[in-house]
Order: C-alpha cells, then sequence, then structure tokens
C-alpha cells in the first residue's frame, strides 16, 4: 500500500518560510500573491492486511512522529 501524507501549519501559526517565500515572489514580480503557506508531503510504501489497519497505521505514524499536533494538521490518502 501507498499513503500519500499532507501536513501543513495550523492556522495563526506564523510561518516564516511561507513569509519568506511569498516576499520573494512579489519581489520576482508575481503581484497577485496573497499568501504563502509551506508544508510536508510524504509518500509511505508499507504492507498492511487491510484497508482498516492500513488507517490506523498510518495515524498512529503521523501522531507519534510525522507531524507535531501542537502545531501542525495533517491528512492523508492511502492506496492499495
Amino acid at each position: 500500500m501507498k499513503a500519500k501524507v499532507y501536513i501543513s501549519l495550523k492556522e495563526g501559526i506564523l510561518d516564516p518560510q511561507g513569509k519568506a517565500v511569498e516576499h520573494a515572489l512579489g519581489v520576482l514580480g508575481f503581484k497577485t500573491i496573497r499568501g504563502v503557506r509551506i508544508g510536508k508531503y510524504l509518500e509511505i510504501d508499507f504492507d498492511a492486511t487491510s484497508m482498516e489497519k492500513a488507517n490506523k497505521e498510518v495515524e498512529a505514524m503521523c501522531e507519534k512522529l510525522l507531524a507535531n499536533t501542537v502545531i501542525e494538521t495533517y491528512r492523508f490518502e492511502i492506496e492499495p
């Protein structure tokens, strides 16, 4: 199976990388930019016996290691 995990900062959390990219885009002439938020994308290949177990496993991965749930949110998709 393959899990696609998307992690981003929660609303209201300062994103200095996003601000730097936003500024750089403005300098390059992209004047319509209203905001940039930087996140993480992971693809994880793994074995699971069922979709239910796969969901539980990826959820645990996110909660225990991949996302800092104090300041980040996550979502994932699983492909068989």
